[in-house]
């Protein structure tokens, strides 16, 4: 089960400006953020929640709604699909990898399921929240755009030799 490390009660922030100010490093390090001005990745730290997942525990299911983005702080995960054949790794991830965008920024359903294989901390955006960032920069827009054509690109290759390999079988 996840540990809510911080609360936005009020919006109140449990723990110290020094926590604050370590999100706000480590956002800089995630490719889609690095050309934010500090103030806006502070408030964006300010405004987001930071959770932590023990190995095993599942950040998100496919087909769950997407109502935010995990920015992965420390730890790893996998990203698994469901198939009629069970379950498969698609990818793992890591510190300054974001996870969880295609649902907010497609208005569907999660297209994976994303589960701790170590002691996940992270910090999840709000759906709301991300996409005012991306109205706000329209740099961060294009930086989201290169990461998904990149995965689309990765994906089509996985494919096309699976599928190739699966012809010279038959």
């Amino acid at each position: 089960m996840q540990n809510r490390l911080a609360n936005n009660d009020h919006g109140q922030r449990k723990g110290q400006n020094v926590l604050l100010n370590d999100e706000v490093r480590m956002l800089r390090q995630v490719p889609m953020f690095a050309g934010i001005a500090p103030a806006k990745l502070k408030l964006l730290a300010f405004t987001s929640e930071r959770v932590a997942f023990r190995a095993g525990d599942v950040l998100f299911r496919q087909g769950d709604d997407g109502n935010a983005a995990y920015v992965i702080l420390e730890g790893r995960a996998k990203v698994l699909l469901n198939t009629p054949n069970g379950e498969i790794e698609v990818a793992e991830i890591s510190e300054n990898a974001i996870v969880g965008e295609i649902a907010i920024l497609c208005d569907v359903a999660r297209t994976a399921t994303v589960r701790a294989v170590t002691t996940v901390e992270a910090l999840q955006i709000s759906k709301e929240n991300f996409k005012k960032l991306l109205l706000d920069f329209p740099e961060m827009t294009l930086e989201v755009m290169r990461v998904l054509a990149d995965r689309l690109i990765r994906t089509t290759a996985e494919l096309t030799a699976a599928r190739s390999k699966e012809q010279a079988l038959h």
